[in-house]
């Protein structure tokens, strides 16, 4: 007799925990899940944003931030990226992820950057902002120019 009352405790003991973890599996998660979804940047639109230590990081200690932005073959393209916080940097990536083009320091003798480029395929390319090595970011403004062929 004392074996069945001791097995019966042991079965409903070993239901209620069932029950508990059960019951702590329910709950919602509460998982982070950011989705890339870069915003879209069209000619002669000047973007004013901020690059925080909530962007991409780089694996170099700094971080970076992504605009999508549609070009044709044959286009040149003008990307001027000035901030007063960061070293900044600039780079023009394609959909496969090749760059095509990257510039640190522009012409100006400053730590702004200025990239030029001919566009060889239509499609979705990536306009990256960056900071120079460690540093975390800050204000930036971009802006992308389709450059005009001259007429002769």
């Amino acid at each position: 007799m004392v074996n069945r009352f001791v097995f019966h405790r042991f079965n409903t003991l070993v239901a209620s925990i069932a029950l508990c973890t059960v019951g702590l599996q329910t709950l919602p998660a509460q998982a982070e899940s950011k989705i890339y979804d870069p915003p879209s940047i069209s000619s002669e639109q000047v973007i004013s944003d901020t690059l925080t230590e909530n962007d991409i990081p780089t694996g170099e200690g700094g971080f970076a931030r992504d605009y999508f932005v549609q070009l044709e073959k044959g286009d040149q393209v003008a990307i001027d990226l000035t901030s007063d916080n960061f070293d900044s940097m600039v780079t023009l990536i394609a959909a496969d992820g090749a760059t095509i083009a990257e510039n640190d320091d522009g012409p100006d003798g400053t730590t702004n950057s200025l990239l030029f480029s001919r566009i060889n395929e239509a499609g979705k390319y990536i306009v990256r902002v960056r900071a120079f090595g460690e540093t975390s970011g800050g204000k930036f403004t971009l802006k992308l120019t389709k450059l005009k062929p001259s007429s002769k």
